[in-house]
């Protein structure tokens, strides 16, 4: 059941809070939803998990290009956990999400039980930018959810051995279909924004990863990832040891989350964290 609650800024936005036990907040990608966490949800052990919709996604209000920033989405994060008297989760961020839990690692770790990181580490892969950078903001091609998912495993690169059914969950969770034709999900202004975010240099996030020192951490890569290199994963294992790791075969951005590497990473995060 979807709820919503307002923002510091007075925004509304929507959530979903089940079960009890240990708090597990989950914070999807870019452009997707709560729905990115529908795969993973039957396989978890018993815990409370809270999922969000940012700003300007799913069934949450549209602020404007200005807003969608992962300092102001960290934010949200936070405001929600207060809105539900949570004083400190477990967090399991995919790809965007990631980045939000090392940024919370930085600068609200006492709110933080531990970080699983999904596809994603503090070196973004220019490629995989690139190939997110040709679709954001933009509804597909495709006119049917149907003839989306027809389309995904040609358009998918790395992705192999993926069933049919599948890549129809995927257009459904992730598109509206309208009269007209396949609608994203989302605000089209998050173009916008993303793209500003990487103008110029990139950042270094290294000292973000590095800030999640204490707190139990686990990565999950796709072995095909264009976005989280084979390179940047070995640099986070040499400089956390204990961290928690799976490469996921035949997946790129982003592993679904009910992989049985995924799953296996994923249960021995939350073990640690309890």
């Amino acid at each position: 059941m979807t709820n919503s609650f307002t923002a510091r800024d007075g925004a509304r936005l929507a959530y979903a809070d089940e079960g009890e036990g240990l708090p597990l907040l989950c914070l999807p990608g870019l452009t997707r939803t709560m729905a990115d966490f529908d795969y993973l949800r039957p396989h978890l052990p018993p815990c409370r998990l809270i999922r969000m919709d940012y700003r300007g996604r799913g069934a949450s209000e549209w602020t404007g290009a200005a807003s969608y920033t992962v300092p102001q989405e960290g934010q949200d994060a936070l405001a929600l956990l207060d809105h539900l008297g949570v004083g400190r989760a477990a967090i399991l961020g995919t790809s965007r999400g990631g980045l939000i839990g090392m940024l919370l690692a930085a600068v609200a770790k006492d709110r933080m039980i531990g970080l699983c990181l999904n596809d994603i580490g503090p070196e973004i892969h220019r490629p995989g930018l690139t190939r997110i950078f040709d679709y954001v903001g933009r509804n597909p091609a495709a006119k049917t959810h149907q003839a989306l998912a027809d389309a995904m495993p040609r358009n998918m690169p790395g992705f192999a051995n993926v069933p049919p059914d599948r890549w129809l969950a995927e257009a459904r969770l992730h598109y509206t279909a309208t009269e007209t034709g396949l609608k994203i999900t989302y605000d089209p202004a998050l173009r916008d924004a993303f793209l500003a975010a990487f103008e110029g240099p990139p950042a270094d996030l290294w000292p973000l990863y590095d800030a999640c020192a204490g707190l139990p951490l686990a990565l999950i890569r796709g072995a095909n990832s264009d976005l989280l290199t084979e390179e940047t994963a070995a640099e986070m294992r040499r400089r956390r040891p204990d961290l928690i790791f799976a490469e996921v075969p035949d997946r790129a951005h982003i592993p679904f989350l009910d992989e049985g590497e995924s799953l296996a990473a994923i249960h021995a995060f939350l073990k640690a964290c309890t």
